[in-house]
């Protein structure tokens, strides 16, 4: 057994005799057996909604979910019906009023006042709208605030009770994934740092020098809690997986394979928990975190790790089932139940603080099974891929719905090919084989308190933008791949700032 990580005694949940409950599943339970068996029982969705659900913050989320994809769906719609119209008389004038009755924005009047004498330029039509879009959700986002991102107070103490400095997510970059923090795991945008790759494989060095600047902050500025506090860095790998098609709807990055999906998520972690106590001794350890989240219902499955962050890969406490297995039960006795069923998840001895952050994630996740239920009949529509558009770069802090972008984390195109690969693949199969161009919103975030940040975030930005035109020249020449490049202030809680694209508007004419 590995020697308890470092000098911080937290307290030990009692011991008791170990048998695996029924809320406690198994890799082995879902061994065989074809799709349908495999999908969600009534047993599992009943029609009353759960004790602990929380419908105020469902409708709220619900309304948001509709309005943003809304926004977004209407501008293939809007196209298609100005496909039909672009030779009746005074077309400018009413595609424009259509646009600004339908999609809230101007369409480029140039390519309006140009279909006479052609065909309506529907790729750049398209790609602006989508961009158009973006910086209107960007806009609102920051204004409005309507995930209550900012309202962490009370989460961030809980945090700091559990044993936590820092909690830090990197789930896949998956877009079934993209609404994992403010909806599947219903925490506050202000209290997680989040970064998603593909296959939720984080990259370890520029992790470790995040941790670094958290324990340093620490220790210079006492923030978020002074470092000689009893708290440690949870880092956190959410993947993901199709419990009604698992070998055609998971990880694209582990070939929808679920148990390299795992395996590969806790070796990341152990490679980062490994690579700090050897930099800095064990003194210096971090808390890890296992989930798991079916991207058909949004159940999530926490892979609970004992006192040494050991954690099985084919043991986990289900939240569906914890579900069905406290719907007839008051908010008390439920709670009651699932702190019970996250103490038996392990097979060893458990800490205190964990178990109550795990308890908290099943109960928040309950009211997001509620939302899938009363909002989606239960699974989504949309099994696969939906995507709207591919954001790469660092920063979206604003993007938080499912299916509505593939997210590539990156510096350079060059250590980022493979996520980026992975979202020309997916979008090849949504847009270009209709004709459609694939959008990219490249966003560089930026401190604005430092001298030259913004003009070195938008020299990032342009050089991945050219770098991108590159290595994906074929699509780029014909009008199959459009980028945007934004950045943003992080140090306040501002819109992204539009720099440029490379959308070309024809001149008045056609000259």
């Amino acid at each position: 057994m590995r020697a308890r990580r470092g000098n911080v005694q937290r307290p030990m949940a009692p011991t008791a005799p170990r048998r695996r409950p029924a809320m406690v599943s198994s890799l082995a339970d879902r061994a065989g057996g074809n799709a349908a068996a495999r999908r969600p029982s009534s047993a599992v969705w009943p029609r009353d909604q759960h004790p602990l659900s929380d419908p105020t913050r469902n409708a709220e989320l619900q309304r948001y979910e509709q309005e943003v994809k809304g926004a977004f769906d209407r501008i293939v719609p809007v196209l298609q019906q100005l496909s039909f119209q672009q030779h009746e008389p005074r077309f400018p004038e009413v595609a424009q009023a259509l646009a600004h009755a339908e999609l809230g924005f101007a369409l480029p009047q140039p390519i309006l006042e140009n279909a006479w004498v052609g065909q309506l330029d529907m790729r750049t039509l398209y790609a602006w709208c989508v961009f158009e879009t973006y910086q209107r959700i960007s806009d609102q986002f920051f204004s409005d605030d309507p995930l209550a991102g900012n309202q962490g107070d009370a989460f961030e103490q809980f945090l700091f009770d559990c044993g936590f400095h820092l909690l830090d997510i990197t789930p896949c970059a998956d877009g079934r994934l993209a609404h994992a923090i403010a909806y599947a795991l219903r925490i506050p945008l202000s209290c997680v740092r989040r970064r998603p790759h593909a296959g939720a494989l984080f990259d370890i060095e520029d992790t470790v020098e995040r941790w670094v600047k958290t324990e340093h902050r620490r220790s210079r500025e006492g923030y978020p809690n002074a470092a000689h506090d009893p708290t440690r860095y949870l880092k956190c790998v959410v993947y993901h997986f199709s419990s009604i098609d698992p070998s055609h709807e998971g990880c694209a990055a582990h070939g929808s394979d679920d148990g390299l999906a795992v395996s590969a998520g806790m070796a990341r972690l152990k490679a980062f928990r490994e690579a700090v106590e050897k930099g800095f001794c064990c003194g210096a350890s971090v808390d890890l975190l296992l989930i798991g989240l079916d991207t058909d219902t949004d159940a999530i499955r926490v892979h609970v790790p004992d006192r040494d962050g050991e954690a099985s890969l084919d043991q986990w406490v289900d939240a569906r089932e914890l579900y069905a297995e406290t719907l007839g039960l008051d908010s008390a006795a439920a709670r009651a139940h699932i702190a019970a069923a996250v103490q038996a998840g392990c097979s060893g001895p458990t800490d205190l603080g964990m178990n109550q952050f795990i308890a908290r994630l099943i109960e928040n996740n309950i009211s997001q099974i509620d939302y899938v239920k009363q909002f989606h009949g239960g699974n989504y529509s949309d099994a696969g891929h939906a995507e709207r558009f591919i954001g790469v770069g660092i920063g979206f802090k604003e993007i938080h719905l499912r299916n509505l972008t593939y997210f590539a984390h990156l510096d350079t195109v060059e250590e980022g090919a493979p996520d980026l690969d992975v979202g020309i693949k997916i979008f090849s199969g949504l847009n270009v084989t209709r004709g459609l161009p694939i959008p990219v919103v490249v966003r560089f975030d930026y401190r604005g308190s430092v001298p030259g940040a913004r003009e070195r975030a938008i020299a990032n930005g342009e050089r991945v933008m050219a770098a991108m035109q590159n290595r994906y020249s074929d699509l780029f020449e014909k009008g199959l791949l459009h980028l945007l490049l934004s950045v943003r202030d992080r140090n306040h809680f501002v819109p992204s700032e539009t720099v440029r694209s490379t959308i070309t508007i024809p001149t008045p004419g056609g000259h």
